[in-house]
């Protein structure tokens, strides 16, 4: 592959939820000092070879099997410990760059590994797009950089410590679905993984990003529309019972929230009869 630095048009593409800024990859990648970040989100693949990533004062040697993300705005460094040092890289914008980040984990800048060897594919082919600078071209990138963020979650290994984490959590999590028929206070999720109330809440903030009160209510409005939709004949009061709610006005009024529409709404536009 030929070394190559593409700058992508971005008027019109401010208007996606996500967009690339510029694309590349270097044969070896030179020494770039950043104190002031750079304005964009950045992904960078490391091909062959290593170098020193510092963020922030925090260094990291970064290989072969590793990607690193760098946050707009945040002072970084990275230098050549080996040369070639291969690098190809991509960066990019929109207002939902940060939560398809986060989806895939990716909460702050830093190295992770992957679970596969060889140039992330929907990254190659960006950069084989990259000499068109045309419309259709930037279409294209917008396409496979969105097809890229997301299939994020599956390529790359979650570190360690959120590893042990998540893995802390499953018994929890499982515990919910079976037990979503009646009250879950926080203490009882608690004794199930054998942790206080407070490291509970921790699990569920660093791992799926919300409290648990709150996922267990999103649990409880899923196997609601399930039921509505797959048991038509129940009555509401019936289907918030069998959820974990004690009346069905508050089971509506939980359901109108995190929807924006009543039960009744939904099943009509799911059309659902009863």
């Amino acid at each position: 592959m030929e070394c190559s630095y593409i700058f992508c048009p971005e008027d019109d593409a401010r208007r996606l939820p996500v967009y690339v800024t510029t694309v590349g990859y270097w044969a070896h990648q030179g020494e770039m000092v950043r104190p002031d970040g750079f304005p964009d989100y950045q992904m960078h693949q490391v091909l062959a070879g290593k170098g020193e990533l510092t963020i922030a004062g925090e260094r990291h040697i970064v290989g072969p099997g590793e990607v690193f993300f760098l946050y707009p705005d945040i002072s970084h460094a990275y230098v050549p410990l080996t040369e070639p040092w291969e690098v190809a890289w991509v960066s990019f914008d929109g207002r939902e760059a940060r939560q398809m980040l986060q989806y895939a984990g990716i909460v702050e800048s830093g190295p992770v590994r992957m679970r596969e060897g060889g140039l992330l594919q929907p990254l190659e082919q960006m950069i084989t797009l990259a000499v068109d600078d045309g419309l259709e071209a930037s279409n294209e990138r917008a396409k496979l950089l969105f097809a890229l963020l997301l299939d994020l979650k599956r390529v790359l290994l979650a570190p360690a410590s959120q590893a042990q984490e998540r893995e802390r959590l499953k018994p929890i999590l499982r515990h919910i679905d079976e037990q979503l028929h009646r009250p879950l206070p926080l203490s009882e999720l608690a004794e199930v993984a054998n942790v206080s109330p407070q490291y509970v809440c921790r699990l569920f903030q660093q791992v799926l990003h919300v409290r648990p009160t709150v996922y267990v209510n999103q649990q409880r409005i899923n196997r609601g529309k399930h039921l509505m939709v797959n048991e038509p004949a129940k009555k509401m009061y019936e289907i918030a019972r069998m959820v974990g709610f004690d009346n069905a006005s508050y089971f509506c009024a939980v359901f109108r929230k995190q929807t924006g529409m009543s039960p009744d709404a939904f099943k009509r536009m799911h059309g659902v009869n009863g």
